[in-house]
């Protein structure tokens, strides 16, 4: 889910907005500072800049732009009770892939850039995959049947990063196969995209008790 991330682009900008004489963060300097501390600018740049993202690498550092999510799109995140290493997930991706799979997934890359933006119909064949989930089927079987059932009944459902959690891109208000198909002992977290990424408030925040 991005919480490593997370922490390190909350780290640095706060760091950032503590320094005196400070009117704005540099966004762009964030970015590839970041980058070098998490190791690839994936997951740092939507916690950056909020939305999602296209990030890239350059000899001069990471880059990235910022996409407006479709209104319509929800994002659910349904997590086993199990955890998975994901330098173990990892490990079981091949070095080489073939032609025609590479192919396969720049094709739907692009498409899911236009389905989460403009098209959201488009979801379930925009996230087809063939160069990382069914490889680490063996260490998250239950997550692939899961992904399998959903998808059979029309609900753009992937792994979420390394696994074993599963991400569902809905567009429904409420999606009776989601609770159907659920494993138990299963937790699912409906989430709202953050349009705004990473913000600094200043002002001692209200504290309120009971």
């Amino acid at each position: 889910m991005g919480s490593s991330a997370a922490a390190v682009v909350a780290g640095v900008v706060g760091a950032w907005a503590l320094c005196p004489d400070v009117d704005e963060i540099d966004e762009d300097a964030v970015l590839c500072l970041t980058t070098e501390l998490e190791g690839h600018p994936d997951n740092v740049a939507p916690c950056l800049l909020g939305g999602a993202t296209l990030s890239w690498t350059t000899a001069d550092g990471a880059g990235a732009v910022r996409l407006d999510v479709h209104p319509d799109v929800r994002p659910i995140v349904l997590v086993p009770a199990e955890t998975l290493s994901t330098h173990v997930a990892r490990g079981l991706l091949p070095d080489v892939v073939p032609h025609a799979d590479a192919v396969f997934n720049a094709a739907r890359s692009a498409l899911l850039v236009h389905a989460l933006t403009r098209d959201p119909a488009m979801l379930l064949e925009a996230t087809d995959d063939r160069l990382h989930q069914r490889q680490r089927a063996a260490a998250m079987p239950e997550s692939l049947g899961l992904i399998d059932a959903l998808r059979t009944r029309g609900l753009a459902a992937v792994v979420s990063g390394a696994g074993p959690s599963v991400l569902v891109l809905t567009t429904g208000p409420d999606d009776g196969a989601l609770a159907d198909l659920t494993p138990p002992g299963w937790s699912s977290l409906p989430l709202e995209v953050d349009a705004a990424g990473a913000e600094v408030l200043v002002g001692t925040p209200e504290v309120s008790s009971r």
